[in-house]
């Protein structure tokens, strides 16, 4: 840390009254020494990563911090104030306050600094030394790390080691915990919850190996210590990446600062669930909503497929917001104005406040302008979900040419991967030290953007483009038994994991289709919609006609799942689906393949991506639309209720047992 603080950037007699002004006291400093290019730039980026969450820990600790591009070498500057400044802890003002500029594009040796820093503030003589020092230069020395206390803590961990390797041979492993840590930059709150967590693990005897992860990256547990780990800890303020390498594991879910504050807790705690053998819901879909690794690779050993569909789930999750927003603006203008309305002139050069009709024109020209995002933001995050953020910029180039060369959706998709590709190519190139903060922000973007626009216009753009046109032919060729078939198999997808991967590829296909509405790829909306609707109605329905084949707590939902069904949330059915797997899922699935098949077979059209009943006005033949979401979740109710019964119907081992002379072993059905 030799270069990180040096005596010109300590100041023992802070006199800042807030942490705005503390930080800009710091940063002058920082500016003065030349590692901050620009004062006011820095101060907002420092402003902005406060936003997000408020950086004072407990202890009377302050650690406002970023990465921006305004630094040009990881600095900390450090001030002791007599009167304390409210950096937002739950104990009170902060008196050691810590500003850590990191450049945008720092590389591990930064993560690895300030990992250290992180683990000598969980130290209380560090700090009361911080406390009692009198002179800058030795308080830049001991932040440095000056002085031997690195050799005991090495020793210890060697004795706690050659500790635990004795226990293992004598048969008693340790209790072993796994845990990931993360907070919106990846820098202080990160490491100084892996090292709290570590610690308290130290000291309860209990084995802790943490994995750090940050917007720079992350290096992977091994999956043998994953496997071999008896419970998982998650202190994160941002989605944990690559969830399914910890599925079938107790889980303690808290956020940063819990890890930080009170890791004794979440240990005794995972010590508990793992007792009662609690297991965790993480599923490889949840993936969809994290980010990639900095390589890209996925979990160690995963399939292919599976990887593949991680980084599909990622774009799709990130687009749906944007076709939500912009399908309900065009489907409500519609509905003020007409399908003509589509062609009306811009609103930025004639709108007349009075008239309904630029209203209606004013929707949907923001709704199509959403709508325009729709590929990019695809290609985008799947090429995010690969390689991390350094993947962006080519997919979102990517996928604005395949809006250029008419490839659409499909094109979206290619370009996503492509870029992820291209990026997870270059990311394994060895460069030198120096070219290592430029990599992420200038070097990586800029080839990827050139090698993918040329292989989107010049090598694979039109083909994609030809099959896109192929495949929507198809869907408005589609008539008769091959349109109730492709009903029936929307349908199944859609209610078989209600939310996840299977679930989401139809939405997506769906959705892909309004990018470029035609008659057929409406009737697949309209379809998708409609089945994702009956699990929910049908489980809201059975626990209103046999209450007493389902709990309380099912019932409950069963009153909640009314409104989610309506609204086109299938997640609805979820409950009822984890408490009887067997007999609720193949009830929905029946009842959306019968949807499904219905609205297709009625010619049901839809132009909003979402909305349930509430978007009726906006289907074509609404009625036979609601009849066939009532046929389904009539079928889906009366075979859930059947297998319930008959479970409930089944004898009773034990009652069985002795009534064995009666001759008549069969339990009454509860009415």
């Amino acid at each position: 840390m030799s270069e990180l603080i040096t005596a010109e950037l300590v100041d023992l007699d802070l006199s800042a009254a807030t942490k705005d002004a503390a930080a800009r006291s710091l940063a002058e400093r920082m500016v003065a020494a030349h590692r901050v290019t620009d004062l006011d730039g820095f101060l907002a980026d420092v402003a902005a990563r406060e936003a997000q969450m408020p950086t004072g820990l407990d202890g009377g600790i302050g650690i406002p911090h970023c990465r921006s591009e305004h630094v040009n070498a990881p600095t900390l500057a450090f001030g002791r104030s007599a009167a304390g400044i409210d950096f937002g802890a739950a104990d009170g003002p902060a008196d050691l306050i810590f500003l850590i500029a990191a450049p945008a594009g720092a590389d591990d040796d930064h993560l690895t600094i300030l990992s250290g820093l992180a683990r000598r503030l969980m130290d209380p003589e560090f700090t009361a030394a911080l406390r009692a020092g009198t002179d800058p230069a030795a308080v830049a020395a001991l932040i440095r790390g000056e002085e031997p206390a690195e050799e005991p803590a090495a020793e210890e961990e060697r004795a706690e080691d050659t500790e635990s390797e004795t226990a293992e041979a004598a048969g008693s492993a340790p209790f072993r915990i796994v845990a990931v840590t993360s907070c919106p930059t990846g820098i202080a709150h990160t490491c100084m919850a892996a090292e709290s967590l570590a610690a308290a693990g130290r000291a309860e005897g209990v084995e802790v190996t943490v994995e750090t992860q940050g917007s720079a990256g992350f290096k992977k547990l091994d999956a043998g210590v994953i496997a071999a780990a008896d419970a998982v800890i998650w202190a994160h303020d941002v989605e944990v990446r690559e969830k399914a390498r910890f599925r079938g594991k107790p889980l303690v879910d808290v956020g940063v600062k819990a890890g930080i504050n009170r890791p004794a807790e979440l240990i005794a705690e995972a010590r508990r669930k793992a007792e009662r053998g609690e297991i965790s819901a993480v599923s490889e879909v949840d993936d969809a909503t994290g980010s990639g690794d900095g390589d890209g690779s996925g979990a160690d050993h995963a399939h292919f497929g599976v990887r593949l569909r991680t980084y599909l789930m990622s774009g799709v999750s990130y687009m749906v917001p944007f076709v939500a927003a912009g399908g309900l603006l065009i489907a409500l203008s519609f509905a003020i104005g007409g399908y003509e309305i589509a062609s009306a002139k811009s609103v930025a050069d004639h709108f007349v406040w009075g008239e309904a009709d630029s209203w209606a024109a004013l929707l949907n020209q923001i709704g199509s302008a959403a709508f325009a995002f729709l590929v990019p933001v695809l290609a985008g995050y799947i090429a995010y979900g690969m390689a991390d953020r350094p993947a962006l910029v080519p997919g979102f180039v990517g996928g604005s040419i395949a809006l250029t060369v008419n490839a659409g959706f499909l094109g979206g998709l290619v370009a996503g991967l492509l870029a992820g590709a291209v990026v997870m190519a270059i990311q394994r190139v060895p460069v030198h030290a120096t070219l290592r903060g430029i990599m992420p922000v200038l070097v990586i973007p800029l080839i990827a953007s050139a090698v993918v626009g040329f292989l989107m216009f010049i090598v694979v753009g039109k083909p994609i483009a030809s099959l896109q046109n192929a495949l929507t032919d198809w869907l408005n060729g589609l008539s008769g038994s091959n349109a109730v078939i492709l009903g029936v198999v929307l349908g199944l997808m859609m209610c078989f994991d209600m939310g996840g991967p299977l679930n989401k590829v139809a939405y997506a296909f769906a959705v892909g289709g309004l990018a470029d509405p035609t008659d057929g790829s409406l009737k697949v909306m309209a379809a998708v919609m409609a089945a994702g609707m009956v699990p929910p109605l049908a489980m809201a329905l059975a626990t209103t006609v046999r209450k007493k084949l389902f709990t309380k707590t099912e019932r409950e939902n069963g009153r909640a799942a009314w409104v989610l069904g309506a609204s086109f949330i299938t997640e609805g059915a979820i409950p009822f689906a984890a408490a009887d797997p067997l007999r609720v899922i193949p009830s929905v699935m029946a009842g959306g393949a019968v949807t499904g098949a219905l609205s297709m077979a009625f010619g049901a059209t839809l132009r909003a991506p979402h909305g349930g009943v509430f978007v009726v006005p906006l289907i074509g033949e609404p009625f036979l639309y609601l009849l066939a979401i009532a046929a389904g979740t009539l079928v889906a109710t009366a075979l859930v209720v059947l297998l319930k019964g008959a479970r409930r119907a089944a004898p009773d081992p034990a009652g069985a047992a002795g009534a064995s002379g009666s001759g008549d072993s069969r339990v009454p059905v509860a009415a």
